[in-house]
């Protein structure tokens, strides 16, 4: 295990960490995204009730919500760990003749994984907190009880700051995933010249379509409460 254990204490070993990390919360954003697609549904809330209580009630779900919430914690710890290393590593100096050369979003991977914790931070307290850890109002559906954490998102998703801040997080996901895309394949060893392309497009196309998805909620939900 030593081996191991050094490999995770290196350089090499944290980028491959960061890698393999990402592309599980990417893996789990195309998942959450469908879940959380059941909100566009004209039926008052009910499959977006019934969703959210599966998925908090299911015991295999709930271990792999409490994987991801580890796997965020340490992709954002070892992120940290690498970008205050990389810039000490280069200095003032070095950074100023070589950071023209790299893209934007690779000299700012730090930054806009701060601004996801920020949000995750905020949607934690605000919907999945409240949701567990205090009296929901409850509704009924075929004689079956829920929670209603419907009514909770339609509340916050009515507010124009919140909404406002909730597309510019996703703003900052888009970028993050621009670059972080295809870099974890790239630090997996995933690079040849036969599908850099194709991984780069995908990486790209991933990076516009999810967030841009992910934004279009609150914003047709501000729009549809304006509407009342």
């Amino acid at each position: 295990m030593n081996w191991f254990t050094n490999l995770l204490s290196s350089s090499i070993g944290k980028k491959v960490l960061m890698a393999l990390t990402g592309l599980f919360l990417i893996l789990f954003l195309v998942i959450h995204l469908i879940g959380n697609w059941q909100l566009l549904k004209h039926d008052g809330g009910r499959a977006f009730n019934i969703y959210a209580e599966f998925m908090s009630m299911n015991a295999l779900i709930q271990v792999i919500s409490k994987g991801n919430f580890f796997f965020i914690i340490l992709h954002a710890c070892v992120g940290l760990w690498l970008t205050v290393k990389n810039r000490a590593a280069r200095g003032a100096v070095g950074y100023v003749k070589h950071g023209s050369a790299s893209p934007w979003t690779s000299r700012n991977m730090g930054i806009l994984g701060f601004i996801i914790l920020v949000f995750l931070v905020v949607h934690i307290k605000d919907f999945y907190a409240n949701m567990h850890y205090t009296d929901m109002t409850k509704v009924t559906y075929d004689e079956a009880s829920y929670r209603d954490i419907y009514t909770t998102v339609a509340f916050w998703f009515s507010k124009a700051w919140y909404v406002g801040l909730y597309v510019f997080c996703m703003a900052g996901l888009g970028f993050h995933l621009w670059h972080g895309f295809s870099s974890a394949f790239q630090t997996l060893g995933v690079n040849h010249i036969k599908y850099n392309g194709a991984i780069r497009f995908v990486g790209r196309a991933f990076a516009i379509i999810i967030p841009a998805l992910f934004a279009y909620i609150p914003l047709y939900m501000f729009y549809v409460s304006q509407q009342q």
